[in-house]
C-alpha cells in the first residue's frame, strides 16, 4: 500500500473509531460490560492515532515541517499524559501528567504561530492589532468566567494554580485561533477551520470538566469525554487537509471594524458587570487593555481613511499611464488660475500626436503605452516650475505654462520637440492649438474650445498636404497605366464598403481607402513587358512582381501622413495561410486592412478584362473567393465581401 493509501486508511479508521466511541458514550448503559474496552483502550487508541496521522505528515512532507513538528509534539505530550494518567492514576497535585497536558497548549500555540508565519503573505498592522485585540478579549472573558469560579472552589494554592492552567491554556489557543480567523476575514479555509474546531473542542471539554469537578458532579464516561479525542483528531486531520487556495492564508483587508467592535462590546460588558458584582483583577486589566487597543485601532482607521481619501483624490485627477494630470485636473487648474485676482499671462496648448496610430499598429499596444509614458515625461519637464502638463486621453496632451514677453515661440518649440520621436520605421510628431491667457480667453471651456479648434485646423491643413501628395501619386499611376488607375478606384470603393460592414472606425476607413487606391503603386517600377505580358510569368518576372509592394511601401513612407498606409500596402499580397509575399505573414498577423484589400483586389481583378484572359462573371468570382477562403483569403472578410456584392446585385435587380 502506498503512503497516501495508508494515510487515507488511517484517517478513515480514526473517523470510524471516533464515531463508535461517541455512540457508546451516548447510548450504552452505565453498567455496560464494554466500558473496560472503550475506556481506556478505544479512547487512548484514538489519541495515539492522532499522533500517528500528524507525525506521518511531518515525516513525509517537507513543507511547513517545523510548524507541524510542534503540533505533533503537542499531540504526543497530551497522549503521554493520558497514558500516564491511565497507568498510574492522578496522584498528588501537581502530578507528572499535568506537565504533559500543560505542554500541549504551549506546543500547539507555537505550531499555530509558525504555521501562520509560513502562510501569511500580506498582513497589515491594523489586522495584527485586530488579532491582538481578539486575543485579549478572549482572555478577559475566560478570566471573568473561569478564574473566579475555580479559585473559589479549589482547595490549596498548588491545586488551584494547576486547575487554572487549563482554562488559561485554552484561552491562549482560542486567542490564536480568533487572531487567525480575524486576519482572514473569518474565511480561514478548511485546514484552519479544523485547527480552530480542535482548539474549541478542547476548551469546551476543559471548561465543563473544571466546573463539574469543582462542583463534584463529574462522572467518567460523560459526554465531554468525546471532545478530547475529537479535538486531537481534528488537529491531526488538519495536517492532511488542503484548501482550494493551496492552503495559503490570504489576507484581504477585512474584517474592518467588526472584530474591534465585538471585542469592545464584550470588554464593556465585563466592566459594567463588575460595577454590580466585582470580578477578578485579571479580567478588569484585560478588559481595559482591550478598550485601549480598540482606541488605537480607531485612530489607525481614521488615519487610513484620510490616506485613502487623498489617494482617491489623486487618482481621480491623475492619468494612470503617464502620471500627468487628466482632464479633470486641467479644468480645476484653469478654474483656479482664472479665479485669481491677477491672472498671470500663460500659454495653453493642446497637442495631438501624428503617426502614433501607425506606431501602435506596427509595434503593438504595450510599446505604444511605453511611448506615451515617455513622451509625457518629456512634456512635463518643459514648463519647469511655471506650469504643468496633462494627458487628456488617447494620444492627446495639454500644456499650461506662465510665460513672459516673447517667450511663447520658444515654449511652443520645446513642447513640440518633447512630443516628437523617431526611429527605424517610425516618426512621431504633433499638431497643436495654442491660446494666450487671459488675452484670448478668460473661461476654461472657452480656452479649451479655441485651442481645440486651432488644433484641428492645423491637422486639416496637414491632411490637405497628404491629400495633395496622394493625388500626385494617383496621377502618376494614371499616366503610366490608365487601366490600373481604374482598377484601384474600383478596389478602393469596394474595400471601404467591406470595411464599414466589418465595423472599422472613420479614421480606419480613410486609411483603408488610401491603401486600396495605392496598393499597386509599386508597379510603377515594374517593366511594361511584364505588366502587359499575355502569357504566364517566369521566375525572373515573378521576382519583379513580388517586389512591387516593397517599392510602394518605400514611396509612401517618404510622406509622414502616409506611413500607416505604407504598412497596409506592404502586406496587401499576404495570404491567410502564409503563402503570400513579401513577409510570409499568416492569419491575423496580417493587418485587417491588408486582408480587405487582398480580397477586394482579387474580386475586381477577376471581374475585369486582362491582356491574357477575359473577365469572369461576378458569381464565378464570388465562388472562387469562397473556394479560397481559409487559404488565400481571410474567411470573415470573404463572407462580408460576398454578402455586400450580392446585396448590390439584389438592389440592381429590384431597380
Amino acid at each position: 500500500m502506498s503512503h497516501r493509501g495508508w494515510i487515507n486508511f488511517t484517517r478513515a479508521g480514526s473517523a470510524v473509531g471516533l464515531a463508535a466511541f461517541a455512540l457508546f458514550i451516548l447510548a450504552a448503559p452505565d453498567d455496560s460490560t464494554l466500558s473496560g474496552f472503550f475506556d481506556p483502550w478505544v479512547y487512548n487508541g484514538l489519541i495515539v492515532l492522532a499522533c500517528v496521522i500528524a507525525g506521518s505528515y511531518v515525516y513525509l512532507v517537507k513543507q511547513e515541517r517545523a510548524a507541524w513538528t510542534a503540533v505533533t509534539l503537542a499531540l504526543v505530550s497530551w497522549t503521554f499524559s493520558e497514558l500516564w494518567h491511565a497507568t498510574f492514576g492522578p496522584g498528588t497535585y501537581p502530578f507528572l501528567a499535568d506537565a504533559g497536558f500543560i505542554a500541549f497548549y504551549i506546543l500547539l500555540y507555537v505550531g499555530i504561530v509558525l504555521l501562520l508565519q509560513s502562510r501569511a503573505r500580506s498582513i497589515a498592522g491594523p489586522l495584527w492589532l485586530d488579532g491582538m485585540t481578539a486575543s485579549l478579549a478572549a482572555g478577559a472573558i475566560g478570566a471573568a468566567v473561569l478564574v473566579e469560579h475555580v479559585l473559589g472552589r479549589t482547595e490549596g494554592i498548588r491545586s488551584g494554580a494547576t486547575n487554572l492552567a487549563y482554562p488559561l491554556g485554552d484561552v491562549l489557543l482560542l486567542s490564536a485561533v480568533f487572531g487567525v480567523f480575524s486576519l482572514t476575514g473569518w474565511r480561514p479555509g478548511r485546514r484552519w477551520l479544523l485547527l480552530g474546531l480542535g482548539a474549541l473542542a478542547t476548551a469546551i471539554a476543559d471548561g465543563v470538566y473544571l466546573f463539574q469537578t469543582t462542583a463534584g458532579t463529574y462522572v467518567q464516561g460523560a459526554w465531554i469525554d468525546i471532545l478530547w479525542p475529537a479535538s486531537m483528531l481534528l488537529i491531526a486531520h488538519a495536517a492532511w487537509t488542503r484548501d482550494r487556495s493551496n492552503g495559503g492564508l490570504e489576507v484581504d483587508g477585512r474584517p474592518l471594524l467588526a472584530v474591534p467592535t465585538a471585542c469592545a462590546l464584550a470588554s464593556t460588558a465585563i466592566l459594567v458587570y463588575d460595577h454590580f458584582r466585582p470580578v477578578n483583577l485579571l479580567a478588569i486589566v484585560l478588559s481595559t487593555a482591550v478598550l485601549l487597543l480598540v482606541s488605537v485601532r480607531l485612530g489607525m482607521t481614521i488615519r487610513e481613511n484620510r490616506r485613502l481619501f487623498e489617494l482617491t483624490r489623486h487618482e481621480a485627477t491623475t492619468d494612470a499611464l503617464t502620471s500627468l494630470g487628466n482632464r479633470r485636473k486641467l479644468l480645476n487648474d484653469l478654474e483656479h488660475r482664472f479665479a485669481s485676482a491677477k491672472i498671470e499671462t500663460a500659454l495653453l496648448m493642446i497637442f495631438d500626436l501624428d503617426g502614433f496610430k501607425a506606431y501602435n499598429d506596427t509595434f503593438g499596444h504595450p510599446a505604444g503605452d511605453a511611448l506615451l509614458a515617455r513622451l509625457g515625461t518629456k512634456l512635463a519637464a518643459v514648463p519647469g516650475g511655471h506650469g504643468a502638463a496633462y494627458r487628456l486621453g488617447g494620444d492627446e496632451f495639454c500644456l499650461i505654462a506662465s510665460i513672459g514677453e516673447d517667450e511663447a515661440e520658444q515654449l511652443i518649440d520645446r513642447a513640440c520637440e518633447a512630443l516628437s520621436e523617431h526611429g527605424e520605421g517610425f516618426r512621431i510628431e504633433s499638431s497643436f492649438g495654442a491660446v494666450m491667457l487671459p488675452d484670448e480667453a478668460t473661461e476654461p471651456n472657452v480656452a479649451l474650445q479655441v485651442a481645440d479648434e486651432r488644433l484641428y485646423a492645423q491637422k486639416h491643413s496637414r491632411r490637405g498636404e497628404s491629400d495633395r501628395t496622394m493625388a500626385a501619386l494617383l496621377e502618376a499611376v494614371a499616366l503610366r497605366e490608365p487601366e490600373l488607375y481604374s482598377h484601384v478606384e474600383g478596389v478602393g470603393s469596394l474595400a471601404v464598403e467591406t470595411g464599414r460592414m466589418l465595423g472599422l472606425r472613420k479614421d480606419e476607413l480613410e486609411e483603408l481607402a488610401r491603401a486600396a487606391q495605392l496598393h499597386d503603386l509599386g508597379k510603377l517600377a515594374v517593366p511594361d513587358e511584364i505588366l502587359q505580358k499575355p502569357g504566364p510569368l517566369d521566375d525572373r518576372e515573378w521576382a519583379f512582381i513580388r517586389q512591387h509592394t516593397l517599392v510602394g511601401e518605400r514611396i509612401l513612407r517618404a510622406t509622414p501622413a502616409l506611413r500607416g498606409v505604407a504598412k497596409v500596402v506592404r502586406s496587401s499580397h499576404e495570404h491567410w495561410d502564409g503563402s503570400g509575399y513579401p513577409d510570409g505573414l499568416s492569419g491575423e498577423d496580417i493587418p485587417l486592412a491588408s486582408r480587405i484589400v487582398m480580397a477586394c483586389d482579387a474580386y475586381h481583378a477577376m471581374t475585369s478584362d486582362r491582356p491574357y484572359r477575359q473577365a469572369r462573371t461576378p458569381d464565378d468570382a464570388l465562388e472562387e473567393l469562397l473556394r479560397l477562403a481559409g487559404t488565400q483569403f481571410d474567411p470573415t472578410v470573404v463572407r462580408v465581401l460576398v454578402a455586400h456584392v450580392r446585396d448590390e446585385q439584389e438592389s440592381e435587380r429590384a431597380a
